[in-house]
């Protein structure tokens, strides 16, 4: 029989697997693969914050509003009076004869309760679209948010939804106030880009309106980034906004100051670029979460769909709002509801415990299966050794993030790994005491045991699946670490003990005494 069968071959190769993409783990090195630490093992920030969905409603409405004007100038359509309310929007046709075509473009929006009476048309959404929208917000307040936190550099956050409204947000490795407050600056930033038009007949009069005044002709008005006593008159209703935005980018203007270029989608290029050919001489302001930035003339038409944001930022600053345009404006600002801070002491403490656990655990076992089991039980704890070597690469190829409950996996996973290695070492004792030879015991060993194994651990794998797919954090890692031991444990303590007890056959099946090999004579 040959030394080296499919099976040890396989188990060999697993074995160096598993030791070389373990090492970056195991030695924390620069280079390769790591296996990230949760918060409660580095430590960090966890935050749960709320999401204020009226704004998505709200800011719908807005959008809303802003394709009704659009289509209106692209469509030469007569309206006037153009006015947001709290939840709905209204105008005037002048003219009745264009009143299908307004209908025809509004029945292609979703979820839109039309009222028209007469020349007076107004628009609000059904309480279904309402509450999608508010739902909606919050899951893509969820993306918006990972998205930013990613871009930012930040080790495997972890951001998920918590009942209606609320969202958690933990964020290993922050340590310093100065890393807690920019990640808090960036989560809350809404970003919220508007392209919006100076109404220059008023804009005198700014400083002597009052917010119901500037109402009255459809204007808001807006304080100056840099100083809140510069005022614009603006037009209530956007020109664009923030859903045109496919990118963003820090620059430097002629004065090397950091500004931030930002590039417009087909659709907004196309407005965009209308919008400046009417508007020669006139200004645009362009506003960032309700803040004027800068409000230039327009001197020709602006085509490519291009512009920038400039406003006395710093780089970082500048940074962290290019991130967030590029990672889209969140649906509704987000409301901090609890913060608390993990110290490193406490990760630290935590790691000490369980790899203590680990350690203790596992010597135990190892102690165990050779005492009861001789030499078979040395081949088991090979296999065992081997499927925590292979756990730790695995999460380390896929980056995945260590928790405590993953630690617990992992010790759970020591228990598991030997329990199949007893299972099949069993099978083969009571074969050896009703007389069976080795190779025949060995052979029918495996295949009585097979059975057991494979029932135990699918039920367990898929257990596991569920606890993954319908828990939370704590609980996914806990069902990764699981999952993977029990296919590793398949695979070593199954192919890998078969490979090794068939190239070690000729020696075995020479041995008289099968004590030392089985423990039992």
């Amino acid at each position: 029989m040959k030394i080296f069968n499919y099976r040890l071959i396989i188990f060999i190769l697993s074995i160096i697997f598993g030791v070389v993409f373990s090492m970056p783990s195991f030695m924390q090195t620069d280079t390769g693969k790591k296996i990230a630490l949760g918060l409660d093992l580095q430590g960090g920030l966890h935050m749960l914050l709320g999401v204020q969905t009226n704004e998505a409603v709200t800011s719908k409405i807005k959008s809303i509003a802003t394709s009704i004007k659009y289509f209106a100038e692209e469509e030469d359509l007569l309206i006037e009076e153009l006015s947001i309310n709290e939840d709905s929007v209204s105008f005037t046709v002048l003219d009745g004869d264009e009143i299908p075509k307004i209908e025809k473009m509004l029945e292609k929006i979703d979820g839109l309760n039309i009222a028209i009476d007469s020349l007076d048309v107004d628009v609000s959404l059904t309480e279904e679209e309402i509450v999608r929208t508010k739902d909606l917000s919050v899951s893509q307040a969820v993306e918006t948010i990972r998205n930013r936190l990613d871009q930012f550099g930040l080790s495997e956050p972890t951001v998920i939804r918590q009942g209606e409204t609320d969202i958690v947000v933990q964020l290993p490795g922050i340590k310093s106030q100065e890393e807690e407050k920019s990640a808090r600056e960036l989560i809350s930033k809404p970003a919220n880009l508007e392209l919006m038009a100076v109404d220059e007949e008023r804009a005198d009069r700014v400083y002597i309106m009052s917010d119901a005044q500037a109402a009255e002709y459809g204007d808001i008005i807006l304080e100056d980034t840099n100083n809140s006593n510069v005022l614009y008159l603006v037009k209530e209703i956007p020109i664009l906004n923030g859903d045109q935005v496919i990118d963003a980018k820090v620059a430097f203007d002629q004065s090397n100051q950091p500004i931030i270029n930002f590039t417009l989608n087909s659709a907004g290029s196309r407005i965009f670029g209308d919008f400046t050919a009417k508007s020669i001489g006139k200004r645009l302001a362009v506003v960032l979460d309700g803040k004027v930035y800068s409000a230039p003339s327009i001197r020709e038409r602006i085509g490519g769909g291009s512009g920038q944001i400039s406003g006395g930022f710093t780089i970082a600053e500048a940074g962290n709002v290019a991130i967030a345009l590029r990672s889209g404006a969140l649906p509704a600002s987000v409301k901090l509801l609890e913060k608390r801070s993990v110290g490193p002491s406490l990760g630290a403490d935590s790691i000490k415990a369980s790899m203590l656990a680990l350690i203790l655990g596992f010597i135990l076992v190892v102690i165990f299966m050779v005492v009861y089991y001789r030499r078979a039980g040395f081949v088991a704890n090979i296999a065992l050794v081997t499927n925590i070597f292979i756990i730790i690469s695995v999460m380390a190829m896929f980056g995945a993030t260590l928790t405590l409950p993953g630690m617990a996996g992992i010790v759970l996973t020591v228990g598991m790994a030997v329990d199949a290695n007893v299972i099949i070492t069993e099978r083969i004792r009571e074969l050896i005491k009703k007389g069976k030879s080795i190779p025949k015991a060995i052979e029918d060993g495996y295949s009585n045991a097979m059975r057991a194994i494979l029932d135990a651990n699918i039920t367990t794998l898929l257990v596991a699946v569920i606890l993954y797919a319908y828990g939370t954090g704590p609980i996914k890692g806990f069902a990764v670490t699981i999952s993977i031991g029990i296919l590793a444990s398949m695979l070593t303590a199954i192919l890998g003990t078969h490979g090794i007890y068939e190239a070690l056959m000729p020696k075995i099946s020479k041995d008289k005494n099968v004590k030392k090999w089985f423990g039992v004579s």
